[in-house]
């Protein structure tokens, strides 16, 4: 029987299964039972809890779905629905265990509506539901309290009690709410509230992809947005962890008697009602936005709300409207502007108090948990670009956070707010303006007079220390104005290693220790005294690349950090020597295995999965939650590297670049990239946004799941162009056949059939039609999330591209594949030079 069948018949048996065996009851089933829509329902051990087959109250359909609801509670109260975007259409709906002991959701015809896509391997598989409301699929012969899947890690549009609320680092996994689309219908509205992990954490609700409503950062009890959450009612009490591993809010009642659940309904509020016995009826405890000042940025930059102000809105002390008309008639979502210019380099700026505040959007802040408020305060008037700032925990005093640029979302509070401290020029600090109703406005002009001895002598030790490394730089052959540049760009200190000690971890750059070679030079591997690996990246002095693009890879990745990218350690500029040091990646970069048919078998779905989420939390760092808006450009295989858990990291930013905050693209006369992995508009037009990179890594997606290299979108042999098989084979219903077979037989086809979904429509032909990569991360992460069906990708429709040849600028690996990186200028005098090996550093 060939290999391609077997899926089918582990389906065909699966569903002999599920009409032969008999459906039960009890608060868990066992294969080989079955939960079938009619057949009964699953009721937790106290009976707090119910699973079975619903229609959605005043419902005009007869859509079917999975879901939990609470079992005493005599209005049907949904908090957990299993296909919420993939209604059964009839009765005949049947929950059931697959042979690797995976939850799935089948109809008559055997069509998969919803699967758990994880397996227990054991011939015991048992679902329960608990009493908590969670369904844990686990081993029935195993540790009770260890679960191969729950539905806890993946929440529809609610948050039960004793549900982690957020990020698990080491699985990648985001628990956050989707909203219905409306009461009647449970599919996935335009609503979702998840953390918000760019600067200083916080929690964002959104309307597809607008803002609308903010917690605020967490200050040490609450959230800094909710000053109505309180820890000492008699509901429920709460924590929040934030560490290496994790980040979540969560939530346990006070007593059995209570019942209160957290949820995001249709409209964008996030409600918390609590179950009045008496009444028979659910009674709004909390909610948000909660009044006309909670909408995001209503006030707009530097823009305050007060509710008990008409109108509402209000410019911060030494601000004024941008826009006056627009304030008069009462838009004031422009914001407001400085009235004086910041003095920072004559040291003549000073801070207003702002009591009972609300603190401004946290994306652009940073923190140090360790600091006091006076120290802060320091901090904030030596950096020219901090704009205000805070405690982080306002029960300690401890902890600072620092503000850089506008200052957006900020309302006050008649209490239950705290304090923020907004940096004005001196001339505006004794000048009137509106406070908060007529509190006075603290200024701290300690900051600027007392610690005046001490902020001179840090200034003197950081010029010194400049100096110091300027001089270092020079001696070694680098110049003032090179060094100035790096400096200003990187905004930081990176560490200069001697020439000497490179050449000593490198073993005098021994060919031995040659890891590969690219159109940038050789790359050693090397060890440091105190015993750590690097990568070392040389500049060969005939290298088209150049002094350039070491200059732009080191401005740009010293600025960034994240678990996806690879790390940058420090630089060695000696003579007419250039090296990048970086931490040493021992598996190498990812084309190694996925196009090695050896080593490709160690590669399971698991395995690629994890490849594809990481690359993309990676990539959507670039794009969206550093601090620059970055774009790679040379986003491949062979620039994805891997470490010795195999965990993915970005690499080799010489061609990347930095787009302004209002930037969606940009043209260049100079198309530099690879083959195969470029999008048409780029390749042709030298037109690159953001969607380039993500075509890049739509095509790293299907190259992950094939194990073969896409060969470009210029090709015309039907089956040596990957896109062109893919589409042809997605649109034939045969997805699964482009899977690499040193896979296996055993993987959740769903997921692999959503991964497939989400690389074509990365791989559109045209670029407005590609996600965005914080959809590509939400599509990839939860299965509530509907998928647009893809249109055809870009492998030979649209404008030709020329054939490769000596003149056309190709870079062509001298592998046995045919990766080929190109550089395309307008004028005829274009230069081809050869790659060699692995060059993904």
């Amino acid at each position: 029987m060939s290999d391609q069948w077997l899926p089918l018949l582990l389906l065909l048996l699966s569903l002999l299964s599920a009409f032969t065996a008999p459906s039960t009851a009890g608060d868990s089933i066992t294969a080989p039972e079955t939960l079938s829509d009619g057949g009964g329902t699953l009721v937790s051990l106290n009976e707090l809890y119910e699973l079975g087959f619903f229609n959605p109250n005043n419902s005009n359909n007869n859509n079917r779905y999975l879901g939990i609801w609470y079992h005493k509670i005599p209005v049907q109260t949904v908090v957990w629905v299993a296909n919420r975007a993939h209604p059964i259409l009839d009765r005949t709906g049947v929950l059931n265990f697959t042979e690797n002991g995976t939850l799935v959701l089948l109809n008559q015809t055997g069509t998969i509506f919803w699967s758990s896509s994880s397996a227990t391997n054991t011939s015991t598989p048992v679902a329960r539901l608990l009493d908590s409301g969670n369904l844990v699929l686990m081993d029935g012969a195993g540790d009770a309290n260890v679960f191969a899947w729950q539905s806890f890690d993946h929440p529809t549009d609610t948050h039960m009690p004793g549900m982690k609320f957020g990020w698990d680092f080491r699985t990648g996994l985001n628990r956050y709410l989707t909203s219905w689309k409306s009461a009647s219908d449970p599919s996935p509205g335009d609503y979702t509230i998840m953390f918000d992990l760019r600067g200083v954490p916080q929690v964002l609700t959104r309307d597809i992809s607008v803002v609308t409503y903010r917690s605020g950062p967490w200050n040490g009890i609450r959230w800094n947005g909710v000053p109505a959450q309180t820890s000492n009612n008699s509901i429920y009490n709460y924590t929040y962890v934030s560490n290496n591993n994790e980040i979540y809010y969560m939530y346990l009642l006070s007593s059995d008697a209570e019942v209160t659940r957290l949820f995001l309904d249709p409209s964008g509020v996030l409600d918390r009602p609590v179950w009045v016995e008496s009444a028979q009826s659910w009674t709004s405890f909390l909610s948000g936005p909660s009044d006309k000042c909670d909408p995001y940025s209503l006030c707009g930059p530097y823009g305050i709300c007060d509710m008990d102000t008409i109108p509402i809105c209000n410019c911060l002390k030494g601000f004024s409207p941008k826009s006056p008309r627009d304030w008069y008639l009462r838009e004031a979502k422009g914001g407001c502007v400085r009235n004086t210019k910041l003095g920072c380099e004559e040291g003549g700026d000073g801070f207003m108090k702002l009591s009972d505040v609300k603190v401004p959007e946290s994306s652009n802040a940073t923190v140090d948990a360790t600091m006091g408020l006076d120290e802060c305060a320091k901090k904030c008037l030596m950096n020219c670009s901090c704009t205000a700032y805070a405690t982080s925990n306002i029960s300690s005093g401890i902890g600072c956070l620092n503000w850089f640029g506008e200052l957006i979302d900020s309302r006050t509070y008649p209490n239950g707010g705290q304090d923020l401290y907004v940096r004005l020029a001196a001339s505006d600090l004794d000048k009137g303006g509106h406070t908060k109703k007529k509190t006075s406005v603290g200024v701290i002009v300690v900051a600027t007079v007392v610690p005046g001895i001490l902020l001179l002598s840090v200034v003197g030790y950081c010029l010194k220390r400049r100096r110091w490394w300027a001089r270092k730089l020079v001696r070694r052959g680098g110049t003032i104005e090179y060094f100035r540049e790096i400096r200003s760009a990187t905004e930081t200190e990176l560490p200069l290693f001697d020439l000497e000690t490179v050449r000593n971890a490198t073993n005098n750059f021994s060919t031995s220790n040659v890891l590969g070679e690219g159109g940038y030079g050789p790359v050693y591997w090397g060890k440091l005294e105190e015993g750590q690996d690097v990568a070392v990246k040389r500049l060969a002095k005939t290298s088209i690349q150049g002094a350039e693009e070491f200059k732009n890879e080191i401005m740009l990745i010293a600025k960034v950090q994240h678990r996806n990218l690879v790390r940058l350690l420090g630089c060695c500029i000696e003579g007419d020597e250039r090296m990048l040091i970086y931490e040493y990646m021992p598996n190498k970069s990812l084309d190694t295995f996925i196009f090695d048919f050896t080593k490709s078998a160690s590669m399971d779905w698991q395995k690629r999965n994890d490849i594809i989420m990481g690359i993309a939390r990676g990539l959507l760092y670039l794009h969206q939650d550093s601090r620059l808006r970055i774009i790679h450009r040379d986003l491949k295989a062979s620039n994805i590297l891997l470490d010795k858990e195999l965990k993915p990291k970005i690499s080799d930013f010489g061609l990347a670049r930095i787009f302004g905050g209002d930037q969606d693209e940009a043209k260049t006369k100079r198309v530099v990239g690879t083959y195969g992995y470029m999008s048409p508009e780029y390749a042709m037009d030298g037109v690159f946004s953001v969607k380039s990179d993500v075509f890049s890594f739509g095509v790293l997606v299907l190259e992950i799941l094939s194990g073969r290299r896409n060969r470009g979108f210029y090709q015309s042999e039907p089956d040596s162009n990957l896109l062109r098989n893919a589409w042809r084979l997605w649109k034939e219903g045969r997805g699964l056949e482009l899977l690499d077979t040193s896979i296996g037989h055993v993987y959740p086809v769903i997921e692999v059939m959503r991964c497939l979904q989400v690389g074509l429509l990365c791989v559109q032909e045209q670029a407005e039609d590609r996600p965005t990569m914080s959809w590509v991360v939400m599509m990839l992460g939860s299965e509530a999330v509907t998928l647009p069906q893809p249109k055809q990708p870009a492998f030979s429709t649209g404008k030709g591209v020329p054939e490769a040849d000596q003149s056309s600028g190709l870079h062509e690996e001298s592998r046995s594949v045919n990766e080929v990186t190109m550089t395309i200028l307008q004028n005829p005098e274009l230069t081809s030079h050869r790659l060699r090996g692995f060059s993904a550093y």
